[in-house]
């Protein structure tokens, strides 16, 4: 005999309880034999959190939008011969930064896995269960030029972009950005700083930021709301796509 009847699952289902339903109907009588009955009410639950979880962690990983989906940071090839710490992935793959409000940079050479890092980083929050977004920067400016010629277009995309409890912005100031870009951009850091995180995935060393930023005021204030609350990991000269094609 199951733990509930037919008209009972279909209840649950109803009111959106059907992994619950799932997991009471799919209890081994054999194994919970003699069990209490709020003994077995509390492994049912158990399961169906556990279901809902991976399920909520699919659906975040799916709308982060991640360049490789695959991407896990576990998985990194050569991390000493690139000089990149070990234990410095490992920490940010607790994603305690997220929790504290800090920033990470990526840095490094074309073809030195920045981008595969950002996936695998911005994977790895959205199984902590962080609302997160990738989003290359050609990209982002393209939305905001969208969104500026809207009524209320700009509030509203600085509202969406603010939000996210990690904002991973691949190819990081690969073009200048123009006047309203950069206002755009102080702004939009400006909500997000020391409340959420941001993810940058560049080419160009901290030292070149402030002039591709424009070399003024804007720069300053900009940067100022990024490099000191970050971690930075330099990613290397080694071509990561020409040592995956060997393989």
């Amino acid at each position: 005999m199951t733990i509930i009847d037919t008209a009972t699952k279909h209840k649950l289902r109803e009111m959106g309880a059907a992994a619950l339903a799932d997991a009471l109907g799919g209890q081994d009588e054999t194994l919970s034999m003699g069990m209490p009955f709020a003994e077995r009410i509390k492994l049912a639950v158990d399961d169906a959190h556990a279901c809902y979880s991976q399920q909520k962690i699919e659906g975040l990983i799916r709308r982060a939008g991640l360049r490789y989906a695959d991407a896990e940071l576990r998985r990194l090839d050569l991390l000493e011969g690139r000089g990149i710490d070990r234990g410095v992935i490992a920490q940010l793959g607790t994603c305690t930064f997220v929790s504290r409000g800090e920033n990470v940079v990526f840095q490094g050479f074309t073809g030195s896995g920045k981008t595969y890092l950002g996936s695998a980083l911005t994977k790895a929050a959205c199984q902590h269960q962080y609302r997160a977004l990738y989003i290359r920067m050609p990209d982002l400016e393209e939305a905001w030029h969208t969104a500026a010629d809207k009524p209320g277009g700009k509030e509203k995309f600085l509202r969406k972009y603010a939000a996210y409890q990690v904002l991973t912005v691949d190819e990081w100031l690969l073009n200048p950005p123009d006047d309203s870009l950069r206002s755009m951009l102080l702004e939009l850091l400006e909500r997000r700083y020391d409340t959420v995180s941001t993810i940058f995935c560049t080419q160009y060393q901290q030292k070149d930021w402030h002039q591709r930023l424009g070399g003024d005021v804007h720069a300053d204030a900009i940067m100022d709301r990024i490099v000191h609350r970050t971690t930075w990991v330099e990613t290397g000269d080694t071509n990561m796509r020409e040592h995956s094609a060997r393989g």
